[in-house]
């Protein structure tokens, strides 16, 4: 089996954040500006925090999350309904040679933590953290 870069668990490339990062604002953008045609999409106020490319540039994973993180499952909906024409927009409004395939994934990273928060709050934790502290 060959091995390639991504089989060592290397992380993306440049050409694959910067078209990610130039997707991301494109597809922020737009759906600030209420350019897609779909009112229960666009009353809700939805942030991109990132997209992550395929090695190809076929595939675009944007993480979402609505304002306050309410309705998730309905702005996840309002995106797959409208992808056609959310893949519309960012092909008018971009160079790129192809338009990928746009995935929508809840971003979890506000939940993720707030985790870390509770467990570092935790007694016993922070306990162990004193204890490392003064050996130290």
């Amino acid at each position: 089996m060959a091995k390639n870069r991504f089989s060592e668990g290397a992380g993306p490339s440049q050409r694959q954040l910067r078209v990610g990062e130039l997707i991301r604002r494109t597809l922020s953008d737009v759906l600030n500006r209420g350019d897609i045609h779909d009112p229960d999409l666009n009353r809700l106020s939805i942030t991109v925090s990132e997209v992550r490319t395929s090695p190809d540039l076929k595939i675009a994973t944007l993480y979402v999350l609505p304002l306050g993180g309410n309705n998730r499952e309905e702005a996840i909906q309002g995106l797959k309904r409208n992808k056609h024409e959310l893949r519309r927009a960012l092909s008018k409004e971009t160079t790129l040679k192809f338009t990928p395939d746009l995935r929508f994934l809840i971003d979890e990273t506000f939940d993720r933590l707030d985790e870390t928060r509770e467990l570092f709050a935790r007694d016993d934790v922070r306990r162990d953290l004193d204890e490392g502290e003064d050996e130290a």
